[in-house]
């Protein structure tokens, strides 16, 4: 069981412009680049779990499909339902506690969560439910925007497991979470 960050960052640590706009954000080129490891990260995962303002950006982008195969939750207090083509994709499950939230996505049998949005992962890691990060940094500087950490509010370890570079555009960094085991007395 594992709650996982796939997500870019600009080098002063943006996910988004302050108005929430990612046309910073290269476009895959298809054949150099592929999707950058997109792909296999989904297949390991069960669902994605975002929050409201994550949803509306990626329905902004005026797909032709619905980009995700894998069952969507929406984190959202204030947004009562998704678009009736989602219906079956996905699903709006209030907001509020994120431990709560979690458990019930893992009775539903929903154990390998991507975990996506700026508030929401930071609600993931105020609660220290992250357990793997893979950060792809961007070489641009937006001097402003939606930050991906926040203020964190406490210090959380991770270590390294890989690093890949994609030529000169970015560098995507593996992380795990460092979890100190219990002590007994």
């Amino acid at each position: 069981m594992a709650n996982s960050i796939y997500i870019a960052v600009s080098l002063d640590g943006f996910i988004a412009r302050p108005d929430g706009g990612v046309d910073w954000l290269p476009v895959p080129d298809g054949a150099e680049d592929g999707d950058f490891g997109f792909s296999e990260f989904m297949s390991r995962i069960d669902a994605v779990v975002m929050g409201r303002r994550t949803l509306e950006t990626v329905l902004g982008f005026n797909l032709p499909v619905w980009p995700y195969e894998k069952p969507v939750f929406v984190l959202s207090t204030s947004r009562r339902s998704v678009p009736e083509y989602l219906n079956g994709k996905a699903e709006i499950i209030g907001g509020g506690n994120v431990r709560e939230t979690l458990a019930r996505l893992n009775a539903r049998g929903f154990r390998d969560l991507y975990i996506d949005g700026g508030k929401t992962i930071q609600g993931f890691l105020a609660e220290d439910l992250i357990d793997e990060m893979i950060i792809t940094t961007i070489p641009v500087i937006l001097g402003g925007g939606i930050s991906l950490f926040g203020a964190a509010g406490k210090e959380l370890g991770f270590a390294v497991e890989k690093i890949e570079g994609f030529g000169s555009r970015m560098v995507k960094i593996f992380y795990r979470r460092l979890r100190e085991p219990a002590r007994t007395p």
